[in-house]
């Protein structure tokens, strides 16, 4: 019996709580159970990763495989988690090192063909793991607004493929910075509103109560 444990982040809102994907390959008739997601999500998640190991040319286990999406109560994307149920099936399965798995985390939705697509809310998930000690890797239509966290590295991966490579020490991933520009800024000594990274929403709602003289309540 094999389990691994991928640190990823949820999105709730604004807030970005840690979420653990673990995965256990047992004996038995192959299958793959996925706990944690909601139904309609659970039978695409599961044919996008399966997919996406064999067009990468990864074997894909033929045993009892159970992915679970920890604490359960939590709302979740599938398609976020694409990326680290991949990883843990392949560290579970002896793929690729499992040590190496704790130094990071990982969010991103898998095409068909192992390629990495953009996830929501990629900002919110670094800043919620500023405290972690650990790096972030984010598909790299994802990674450039992360880096404007400013606190934790940011790894931008392209395909399954190379986050591999990373993992496995056979190729280093571009590390993602913020350039000057990134942040807005304006003229003059005054804050700006175009200062504050993050928070499209509430800004949003400011914008449109100084435009039409509306009052604005702050909880």
């Amino acid at each position: 019996m094999s389990l691994a444990i991928v640190h990823s982040r949820g999105l709730d809102g604004l807030a970005a709580p840690e979420v653990a994907v673990e995965v256990h390959l047992a004996g038995g008739l192959p299958n793959l159970t996925l706990v944690g997601l909601p139904d309609t999500e659970v039978k695409e998640a599961r044919d996008r990763v399966r997919a996406a190991l064999q067009n990468s040319g990864f074997d894909f286990p033929r045993r009892r495989i159970t992915v679970n999406l920890a604490p359960a109560d939590l709302p979740k994307e599938s398609g976020r988690f694409d990326l680290p149920m991949a990883l843990g099936i392949l560290a579970a399965s002896g793929q690729i090192p499992s040590r190496s798995l704790a130094e990071y985390e990982f969010a991103g939705e898998l095409s068909l063909s192992g390629e990495l697509r953009p996830v929501r809310g990629a900002l919110a998930m670094v800043l919620a793991a500023g405290d972690s000690g650990r790096s972030f890797i984010l598909p790299a239509a994802s990674a450039h607004e992360a880096a404007l966290a400013g606190r934790v590295r940011v790894l931008a991966a392209a395909s399954l493929l190379e986050v591999c490579a990373q993992l496995t020490g056979q190729a280093a991933l571009p590390v993602c910075q913020a350039t000057p520009g990134d942040g807005g800024g304006g003229d003059g000594d005054y804050p700006d509103l175009a200062d504050v990274r993050g928070q499209a929403q509430a800004k949003r709602g400011l914008e449109i109560a100084a435009a039409g003289g509306h009052s604005i309540l702050f909880a």
